[in-house]
């Protein structure tokens, strides 16, 4: 159940990255609050995962699902253009990602 929660805290991540982006600096009312309560729900999800699991673990790889997610938001739905080369490196953090989990 705790890694479930670690997932489901980096989805967080992402949701709240994406929804920053969208309040235009919290400037809009209504994603700036999507932005607070995704923050809330990412904090609050690791730690319910970080009481089982080691930090040192949990961390990286929180902050792994929350980097890659946020790259293809922003290549999905806000139109950035990643360079060929940055996907090479964005699949070895995918893999640091998975190796870590293999590896525990």
């Amino acid at each position: 159940m705790n890694w479930i929660y670690l997932v489901i805290a980096g989805l967080f991540e992402v949701v709240w990255a994406s929804t920053m982006k969208m309040s235009h600096g919290f400037s809009k009312l209504d994603w700036s609050i999507a932005t607070v309560v995704g923050m809330i729900a990412s904090f609050f999800f690791l730690a319910k995962a970080t009481k089982a699991l080691p930090l040192s673990l949990a961390y990286p790889i929180w902050t792994g699902i929350g980097a890659v997610g946020s790259i293809i938001m922003g290549v999905m739905f806000f139109g950035d253009k990643i360079p060929g080369i940055t996907w090479f490196f964005i699949a070895l953090l995918l893999i640091g990602i998975v190796g870590i989990k293999m590896t525990t």
